[in-house]
């Protein structure tokens, strides 16, 4: 609980804050003096003004409200508050405005107030203190105001033009026409312009008064850019710790020239000196000069034009700044691996740390650090390499100690290493071809991705000889030029060797074993498949061979037909082949090799097709055989040997109603395996059908297709002619003529001498337990007969099954003129048919469909019904 006399120095202590306040409150201090002056270059307005000695011992926060005003036009165009704290220093006050508007081209007027921070109370404004324009002195003529005539890119300008007295501004524009806002008076105008572009190298503001005389008239142009950029990258080096060099990024365009370009001055902190230098500027500005014995440098770039100035600073020390020369004077000793570099250094007593990059037949780059213990020279020795082979080396260097950065580098060297005996080995291969007491042996050869020649040039020499006797061997040479060779051998064991030669020495041999003659199993071509990438091939693994070979030819149809191989480990099954050669539709050919020992053993064959193509003609039909309800077809196999464009794997035949087309559209196929030579049968009709409709109807299937009596009003060649007799629909002898007649025995056969006078031939067949005799009547003999009734004599027709020609569109019978028999109830229906043999058309064949067209017309499709005799 607080104490009585605590409450009352808190009171005391209030009211005292309280009367303090209150005083401050009521305390004014009118501004004493008012001061202004102007600066028209930057149009700028200087204002100085005082309060009092009292004001300054009291140490006051104040405020202070200032406003500005265009003279002429009386209005306020700008206010502040200013608020400073007051020092007992006594010293007056001071405040700048910057104007939009050029100070010439009217009068300005400032006054202040004031009052103390914490009071609500102001005093009153002071005078209005004016500085004039030059809108109030007398002009001999027009004048076009800012002075400075560069006008900063993006900035807010305005331009003013002041007239004599008593004269008018008439015109004010600009050129080329910009967005303006424009006021003019009678002898003041003005044009204020938003976002100044770098359109065209300068403005020209013109200027007229309402006369016409030459004094009447002002031209103004102003350049418009920008402030130079800061310096980029400023850096300081040395190459010999005397000589100083600074380097610097010049910056963007300022699109200011000649006078108005930017200027370059360098200056050193500690000295207080400007750098006596010269500065050059291409893609960078650079500066050098002689710093004597001084070590510890603090330089200053300053950057300038007529819109501003940029700075920046490097401080360093001497020491850690050594940029060094760049080497010269390469020189080297080699052998056929090493390459020993030698070179010379400007840099005198300044031990050196260099690089040496080397150039790598391939195209990679590698890098050799080397510390030169000597001062004036460097070396260094470049091992592992490649003989007879070109490298190509430069050299660069930095400071041991206080590594700053790398020198230039030198001049590049090439240099070519020394012959050496080839490394590697040759790839070989060969193909045999038994011949009469022996073989041909043709031996191919290659570089492998290992193998080098170390050398200008090489040849290569073959050497062979038998295993079994150990008889001297046979060589032969040849130049880098061949790749092949062809050696005739009997029937024993051989060892070949392959190597090649350059001028230092033999690489190491290649070798091949060619196992004794033997009668070998001719091995089963396998089908493989090709892709979009080559032809895959797989083989059965064995785990006794040390590798696999599969050869192959790129022109199978060519001789030579540029025979390929491929190497693979004995842990490889498969391999994907591709050539450039490679086409589809031609049939490539693969052996499959085992090897051990240098002995290759073939182990699978293998046949196929980057991509199958269509076959260009189809299989020629030689032989159509019908039957009553099948048709045979015969035509020789399709040749299925390497020309042809894919595998043959076998046939289609196309079947299809003779009221419709036979075009593969709608048709019934059947596809039979390949190199079958026959179509043995071909159903007409379904038998699931024909059970179907009998059971469905079993008594009408029975009485349309085995009638006890035929029905002559069922037969379809009633359609063609009707001949009534009473109810009944008959048919006249002459409207069909049949194609054989049969008798019961000789002797009615003898009966009916009409039919002899047809030129007809006779046979004898026995039919349901009867003799018959068959005759077939000639197509030109004469038709008109009058058969002799005999009571005993059972006569009937019978038609087969007829080929027709493709077109439907002929009557299936053909109706001849008949003469009228002697006795109508007696007559007899002679049916004669066309015979068409050449059913397979070959016009009508389609070469673009693949397909081959032909029709058959069944017995049941055409009734020719008669009555008996």
């Amino acid at each position: 609980m607080m104490k009585p006399f605590m409450v009352l120095a808190v009171l005391l202590l209030l009211r005292t804050c309280d009367a303090t306040y209150s005083q401050q409150e009521s305390i004014v201090f009118p501004v004493m003096y008012l001061n202004i002056s102007k600066d028209f270059g930057l149009q700028r307005l200087l204002v100085e003004w005082d309060v009092g000695k009292s004001a300054h011992d009291s140490e006051l926060a104040m405020s202070f409200e200032i406003q500005v005003r265009q003279t002429h036009e009386n209005t306020t165009v700008w206010t502040e508050f200013h608020n400073v704290t007051l020092d007992k220093s006594g010293k007056p006050l001071h405040w700048m405005w910057d104007s939009d508007l050029p100070l010439e081209c009217m009068s300005h007027s400032v006054r202040i107030r004031s009052k103390a921070e914490a009071s609500k109370i102001w005093s009153q404004w002071s005078l209005w203190e004016t500085v004039p324009g030059l809108d109030t002195s007398n002009n001999s003529g027009p004048q076009i105001f800012p002075n400075e005539k560069i006008v900063e890119e993006g900035s807010d300008i305005t331009f003013c033009c002041i007239g004599r007295k008593g004269q008018i501004i008439k015109e004010f524009f600009l050129v080329p026409a910009v967005h303006v806002s424009s006021h003019t008076n009678s002898q003041v105008g003005l044009l204020t312009v938003k976002n100044v572009a770098h359109q065209v190298p300068h403005i020209s503001v013109y200027c007229q008064e309402s006369c016409n005389e030459e004094q009447c008239y002002d031209h103004a142009i102003f350049f418009v850019g920008k402030p130079p950029d800061t310096p980029n990258d400023f850096s300081c080096q040395t190459q010999d710790m005397r000589i100083v060099t600074c380097t610097w990024s010049q910056g963007g365009d300022t699109h200011l020239y000649g006078r108005h370009s930017p200027k370059y001055t360098l200056s050193e902190e500690f000295s207080q000196k400007t750098v006596p230098c010269t500065v050059s500027c291409s893609e960078q500005c650079s500066c050098s000069w002689d710093i004597g014995q001084q070590r510890i440098c603090n330089i200053t770039v300053t950057v300038e034009n007529p819109l501003g100035k940029k700075t920046a600073t490097d401080v360093f020390n001497v020491t850690h700044r050594i940029y060094p020369a760049a080497p010269f004077q390469l020189w080297e000793e080699c052998t056929d691996t090493e390459i020993t570099l030698y070179w010379e250094h400007r840099n005198k007593g300044i031990e050196l740390f260099c690089q040496t990059e080397v150039f790598q037949p391939d195209g990679q780059v590698e890098l050799h650090n080397s510390s030169d213990a000597q001062l004036h020279s460097g070396g260094t020795t470049l091992s592992g390499l490649q003989p007879y082979t070109e490298y190509t080396a430069r050299v660069h260097c930095g400071a041991a100690k206080h590594f700053w950065r790398w020198s230039e580098w030198s001049e590049a060297l090439t240099v070519r290493t020394k012959e050496a005996s080839p490394s590697g080995k040759l790839d070989i291969w060969r193909e045999i071809t038994p011949v009469l007491g022996g073989r041909n042996v043709t031996l191919f050869w290659k570089q492998a991705p290992s193998f080098r020649a170390n050398a200008r040039s090489i040849s290569y020499e073959v050497t062979w000889e038998k295993v079994e006797d150990g008889s001297k061997p046979d060589s032969i040479s040849f130049s880098s030029v061949y790749n092949s060779t062809r050696i005739s051998i009997d029937n024993h064991s051989y060892r070949i060797s392959i190597m090649a030669k350059n001028s230092v020495n033999y690489s190491l041999p290649s070798v091949l074993i060619i196992p004794r003659a033997t009668g070998t199993e001719e091995l089963k071509e396998e089908q493989v498949n090709g892709t979009d990438d080559g032809i895959f091939i797989s083989w059965e693994p064995r785990h006794i061979y040390d590798s696999y070979i599969i050869d192959w030819c790129n022109f199978p149809m060519l001789q030579p037909c540029d025979l390929q191989w491929k190497r693979f480990g004995p842990n490889t099954s498969s391999a994907l082949i591709n050539s450039a050669a490679f086409v589809p539709g031609v049939r490539y050919n693969f052996h499959v090799y085992g090897s051990v020992a240098n002995t290759a053993s073939l182990l699978e064959k293998k046949t196929g097709y980057l991509r199958e193509l269509p076959t260009l003609l189809d299989p020629v039909v030689e032989k159509v055989e019908l039957t009553f309800n099948a048709v045979t077809l015969s035509w020789d196999s399709y040749p299925t040997n390497k020309s042809q464009f894919g595998f043959i794997r076998g046939y289609h035949v196309y079947l299809s109603p003779i009221q419709e087309n036979c075009s593969l559209k709608g048709s019934k196929k059947h596809v039979l395996p390949a190199n079958v030579l026959y179509l043995l049968v071909l159903l007409v009709i379904v038998p699931s059908l024909v059970a179907a409709i009998c059971r469905w109807k079993m008594k009408w299937v029975k009485e349309c297709c085995c009638p006890l009596i035929p029905s002559p009003n069922k037969s379809k060649v009633l359609s063609f002619k009707e001949v009534k007799i009473g109810s009944e629909k008959v048919l006249k002898i002459s409207d069909c003529i049949p194609d054989m007649l049969a008798v019961d025995n000789k002797a009615e056969d003898q009966k009916l001498h009409p039919w002899s006078q047809l030129s007809s031939t006779a046979t004898e067949d026995k039919i349901g337990g009867h003799n018959s005799s068959w005759i077939y009547p000639n197509e030109n003999g004469e038709r008109d007969f009058t058969p002799t009734p005999t009571p005993q004599t059972h006569t009937w027709f019978e038609n087969f099954a007829y080929s027709s020609h493709l077109a439907v569109e002929s009557d299936p019978c053909h109706i001849p003129e008949t003469l009228e028999p002697s006795k109508p109830e007696l007559s007899a229906l002679l049916y004669q048919p066309h015979y068409y043999f050449d059913i397979f058309n070959k016009d009508a064949a389609s070469t673009a469909g693949r397909k081959t067209s032909l029709r058959y017309i069944s017995q049941t499709d055409v009734h020719c019904l008669g009555r008996r005799l």
